[in-house]
């Protein structure tokens, strides 16, 4: 499998060597190309999430979605986000304008900085600590402040409740989402994120096989957490239209939602591939222990194999929001006190004894 950290190796080279550059210099314009390159992935990424969402729904509800603007539809998305980067953005009166300014930005910069956690290939992982676990979780939680002070910065009694409510269930179902990487932190012995992929290279190496049944109840944990974390359906009550008009940005107009919108998209897209890496090998490719078959499967690029295996996880949270009905609040928290976190507890408690006995395999 190619290793990508041999680009980064040639790159540093021609910087310091080829032009001369110092330290600062080379740094400066790494960081700049990265960057760059992040923030590109970001929107293309989300442009697509968009359109395979409004594709999905189509389908489960047997219509068509976006057909007229381009070719089957291809640049309806486009023509929404010209749409919304022209429209004007408004102050609400009364409302703090500073809390309200920076709560887009909160929840945007913890989308792309959990998503700059994702490692696409062998050696291309942008932020890759020796706690990576504990670090991105530590930044995914800035989004619960962003949507905290977009209620409580609209003067909007709506918003404010759909604030707590977004707040509360966020806050719940972090519990059990870190619960489930603890127990993948357990099986593999290691937080850096690249090291846990590592770990699931080889045949029949990726957690849901490897840690047998106590990966496989947390990976499943971890998708129904996950996918209330991101407020997708059948959790998106902070969002309900039917008594909170639009929840926690009802105030919002242009961009100011727009970040809002590509932050619940990007957001799913990061859980997916948070589950991807962590239980499903990453970019790690099949392998079953035949030679002429892995041959041909670790021909396949890295970053192949998670777009892959990611884009499989979104549909099947699309699935999920597209089939369930919009669960009450008190449903929402019952399910995470009484259900999640308990199992998920003694998941963690299962896989520790399974790591301490050697049975897994």
């Amino acid at each position: 499998m190619f290793d990508f950290s041999i680009v980064t190796r040639w790159i540093d080279c021609l910087l310091r060597q080829t032009l001369g550059l110092g330290d600062f210099w080379t740094i400066l314009i790494e960081c700049v190309l990265v960057g760059v390159m992040l923030l590109v992935g970001y929107a293309l990424i989300a442009i697509v999430l968009i359109f395979m969402e409004r594709k999905v729904c189509a389908y489960f509800q047997c219509r068509l979605g976006p057909m007229r603007v381009g070719p089957w539809g291809l640049l309806q998305v486009f023509a929404d986000v010209l749409k919304m980067l022209i429209k004007e953005i408004f102050f609400v009166d009364k409302a703090d304008k500073l809390l309200y300014l920076l709560a887009p930005f909160l929840v945007i910069i913890a989308s792309v900085g959990t998503f700059s956690f994702l490692p696409w290939n062998n050696g291309a992982v942008v932020l890759d600590f020796n706690v990576g676990i504990f670090l991105m979780t530590a930044v995914s939680s800035i989004g619960v402040v962003g949507v905290f002070l977009a209620g409580w910065g609209s003067n909007n009694k709506y918003s404010v409740i759909s604030a707590m409510r977004g707040a509360v269930q966020m806050i719940s179902y972090e519990m059990s989402l870190c619960l489930c990487m603890i127990t993948a932190v357990i099986l593999t012995g290691t937080m850096q994120i690249s090291g846990i992929v590592e770990a699931q290279t080889g045949p029949w190496q990726w957690l849901i096989f490897k840690g047998h049944i106590p990966a496989l109840i947390g990976f499943l944990l971890f998708l129904v957490a996950g996918n209330a974390e991101a407020n997708r359906g059948p959790f998106d009550l902070a969002e309900a239209e039917s008594e909170l008009t639009a929840g926690y940005h009802t105030e919002y107009s242009g961009m100011g939602f727009g970040y809002y919108y590509l932050a619940e998209y990007l957001n799913l897209f990061v859980i997916s591939g948070i589950a991807t890496t962590v239980f499903l090998g990453g970019w790690a490719p099949v392998n079953v222990g035949i030679a002429a078959f892995d041959g041909v499967m670790n021909f396949i690029p890295g970053i192949v194999w998670f777009m892959g295996k990611t884009f499989l996880v979104v549909w099947l949270l699309m699935w999920v929001r597209w089939t369930f009905p919009r669960l009450r609040i008190d449903q929402i928290l019952a399910l995470e006190w009484k259900y999640l976190m308990p199992l998920a507890l003694i998941n963690l408690v299962l896989m520790t004894i399974v790591v301490a006995n050697g049975w897994h395999f």
